[in-house]
C-alpha cells in the first residue's frame, strides 16, 4: 500500500482552506468602522468648497481609502482571517487607514505627507508581512510579490505628492498613483519575469465577497443617515428642517431600496453561475466605487440642503445635489450588468431625468432640488416594482 506523501516541515501557511466556510468575520466588520468615520469626513470636505478642484479633491480621498478597504477585503477572502498573523494584520491596517482617516481635512494641505505616507505603508507592509508568511506556498509567495511591487511603483508619485508638491500639482501626482494601483489590480499585476497573476490564483468566493462589497455600501449609506440626524435642527424653521430631513431620507431609503432590487439580493448567485468568477474580481471595485461616490456625493448634497433649504439654489450646489444620484445610477447599471448582463431602461433613464430637470432647478430653493432628485429616484424604484411584478424570479447571467 502506498505511503502518502509528508507534508513540508513548518508551519501551515495562512491562506484559505478550500473546503472552509467564508462567511465574514467579526474583525472584519470591527475593521469596516474606520470606514464609517472616513466617508463621513469626505462627504464633509466636498462642500468645505464646493468646486471643480475640490471635487477632483474629494475624489483622490475617496478612491485612496477605497483601495485599503478593497484589498484588505481581497486578502481576507484569499488568506484565512481565523489565524493570527492574519488577525495581527487586519487590525495593523485598520490602525493605518484610522490614521489615514485623520489626515483627510488636511490631506491637499498640512499633513499630505501624513496621508500619503500612511497609504503606502498599509500596501507595502502588507507586502512585506505577507511574503515570508508564505514562503512555503511558492505560488502564493510569487502573487504577493508581483502586488508589492505594483504598489512599490505607485509609491514614489505618492510620496512625491505628499512631500514636494502642492495644490493641483500634488493632485495630479496623487491621481497618477492611484492609476498605477487601479491598472495593476485590473491587469493582475503583471511583473517581468513573474508574469501575471493566474487566473487560478484570483478566484473569488461567491459569498464572503459579496457580502463584504454589501456591507460597504450600507456603510455609505450610513454616512447619509449620520449627516441626516446631526445638521438636522441646527438651522433655520423646524417646517424647513422637516422638509429637508424627510426629502433627506427619503432619498437615503431609495438609494438602499434601488441599489438590493434583484441585482443587490442576487449577486451571490450571480458570482457562483459565473464561469469565471475572476471577473467580478476584475469590475466589482470600480462599480461599488462609482456607486459609493454617489452616495458619498448626495450626503454632501444632504449637507448643503439641510444648512441652506431656502433661496437659490447655486449651480455648484445643483451639481452635488443632483450629481450624487446620477453617480450612483450609473455605478447601479454597471452593477445591474454585472449580474443580469443588461441594463435596465430606468438607470439612464434616471440620470437624462436628474440632467432635463436641472436647469428649473436653479431658480428653487436647495429643498425642492433635493425634492427634484428624489422624485427621479422614486421614479426609477417604481419602475424596478413595475418590471418584477407578477413575474418569476429573474436568473442571474453574469457576462462571459
Amino acid at each position: 500500500m502506498p505511503t502518502a506523501t509528508p507534508e513540508p516541515a513548518g508551519p501551515r501557511p495562512p491562506v484559505r482552506d478550500p473546503e472552509a466556510p467564508r462567511r465574514v468575520t467579526l474583525l472584519e466588520l470591527f475593521f469596516d468602522l474606520v470606514y464609517v468615520v472616513a466617508l463621513a469626513l469626505t462627504s464633509r470636505y466636498l462642500i468645505g468648497e464646493v468646486s471643480w478642484e475640490r471635487a477632483a479633491e474629494a475624489l483622490i480621498i475617496l478612491m485612496a481609502i477605497w483601495w485599503t478597504w478593497a484589498i484588505t477585503t481581497l486578502v481576507t477572502d484569499l488568506y484565512d482571517p481565523q489565524r493570527a498573523e492574519i488577525k495581527l494584520l487586519v487590525v495593523t491596517v485598520m490602525f493605518g487607514a484610522l490614521l489615514m482617516t485623520t489626515a483627510i481635512p488636511e490631506a491637499f494641505g498640512a499633513r499630505g505627507l501624513v496621508f500619503a505616507g500612511t497609504y503606502v505603508a498599509i500596501h507595502l507592509g502588507r507586502g512585506l508581512f505577507l511574503m515570508p508568511a508564505v514562503r512555503r506556498h511558492p505560488q502564493t509567495r510569487r502573487r504577493a510579490i508581483r502586488i508589492f511591487v505594483w504598489f512599490a511603483v505607485s509609491a514614489v508619485p505618492w510620496l512625491v505628492g505628499g512631500v514636494a508638491a502642492h495644490g493641483a500639482a500634488r493632485l495630479w501626482c496623487w491621481a497618477g498613483a492611484l492609476a498605477i494601483d487601479y491598472l495593476g489590480f485590473r491587469l493582475a499585476y503583471p511583473v517581468p519575469g513573474l508574469g501575471a497573476v493566474p487566473d487560478a490564483q484570483r478566484r473569488v468566493t461567491a459569498e464572503h465577497l459579496s457580502e463584504r462589497y454589501q456591507q460597504f455600501f450600507i456603510i455609505a449609506l450610513g454616512d447619509a443617515v449620520l449627516v441626516s440626524g446631526t445638521v438636522f435642527s441646527l438651522h433655520h424653521s423646524e417646517v424647513e428642517n422637516i422638509a429637508a430631513f424627510t426629502t433627506a431620507f427619503g432619498t437615503t431609503l431609495l438609494l438602499w431600496r434601488i441599489y438590493v432590487h434583484k441585482s443587490g439580493e442576487l449577486l451571490p448567485d450571480a458570482i457562483a453561475r459565473s464561469n469565471q468568477p475572476s471577473k467580478f474580481l476584475n469590475t466589482a471595485p470600480y462599480t461599488h466605487l462609482l456607486m459609493v461616490a454617489g452616495v458619498v456625493t448626495t450626503a454632501a448634497g444632504f449637507d448643503l440642503v439641510l444648512l441652506e433649504p431656502t433661496g437659490h439654489t447655486p449651480p455648484a450646489w445643483l451639481a452635488v445635489i443632483l450629481g450624487g444620484p446620477a453617480l450612483f445610477l450609473a455605478g447601479r447599471a454597471a452593477f445591474e450588468y454585472e449580474v443580469f448582463s443588461r441594463v435596465s431602461r430606468s438607470r439612464p433613464g434616471g440620470v437624462l431625468a436628474l440632467l432635463s430637470i436641472a436647469p428649473a432647478l436653479v431658480f428653487l430653493a436647495p429643498v425642492y432640488a433635493s425634492l427634484g432628485a428624489l422624485l427621479v429616484l422614486a421614479g426609477v424604484a417604481v419602475a424596478d416594482h413595475r418590471r418584477s411584478r407578477g413575474r418569476p424570479p429573474e436568473e442571474p447571467v453574469p457576462p462571459h
